[in-house]
């Protein structure tokens, strides 16, 4: 199974459920999952091990996913967008992105500057000025965490300290739908956070940081529009 396999599923699903498509991100995914075990058990792993080999497959392909879902959108508000993982392998960048990688970095005092662990970045194209990074996990307990700590990092420095940290996330284990009793995930999504947006059918008790996922090309609009 390929991420076009992937896709060709959430578009299928797209043309029953339209722009409400994102809730059904699980079911996609469980169906996917059937996908993926029938090309697996053709060609098992060497350690014979489906449920880790599914893991990492859902994990990449799920970022790509939800940037393919984006990018239009937010090309269409005059920014750009560029995966994380394309600036910190990627030697031969481009002047922009170069100066992205630049504006992105986190200065460790003598121990340089390093480029954070994000998924997916969203720039002006114009000064190549970072506009908000996000994270993209299948469950909190995969990163929220570590995310909350990129924020702290930002903050650090006033270079980057404008920069917004967005969590997207199925939330596959239900850490983000109630406010009371409060979860560690949903605690850091409302403190360290500065949004997290969710895909599913679930209810989930919605606040100024936390909301479904299709708040979130409307709140990055108001952002841009604040010139922040």
């Amino acid at each position: 199974m390929q991420f076009e396999d992937l896709k060709g599923l959430y578009l299928k699903k797209k043309e029953s459920f339209g722009s409400e498509t994102y809730r059904h991100m699980s079911e996609i995914l469980t169906e996917a999952k059937e996908i993926h075990k029938q090309d697996w058990l053709n060609h098992p792993t060497p350690n014979n091990d489906h449920e880790q080999s599914w893991r990492a497959f859902k994990g990449k392909n799920l970022e790509k996913l939800i940037q393919y879902i984006i990018t239009d959108e937010i090309e269409e508000l005059g920014l750009k967008v560029v995966n994380g993982n394309k600036l910190e392998r990627n030697r031969n960048l481009s002047r922009e992105l170069s100066q992205v990688a630049r504006n992105l970095a986190i200065r460790y005092g003598q121990f340089g500057l390093h480029l954070p662990d994000v998924d997916i970045v969203i720039y002006k194209p114009e000064d190549c000025q970072i506009l908000s990074v996000l994270s993209i996990k299948v469950t909190l307990r995969e990163r929220i965490a570590q995310t909350g700590y990129w924020k702290l990092k930002f903050l650090d420095d006033p270079a980057t300290k404008h920069i917004k940290v967005y969590f997207i996330t199925p939330d596959e284990d239900g850490t983000l739908s109630i406010m009371n009793p409060t979860k560690k995930g949903r605690a850091i999504a409302e403190v360290d956070l500065d949004g997290s947006y969710v895909l599913t059918e679930e209810n989930v008790e919605e606040s100024n940081k936390v909301k479904l996922f299709e708040h979130f090309i409307e709140d990055l609009r108001e952002l841009l529009n604040n010139g922040r």
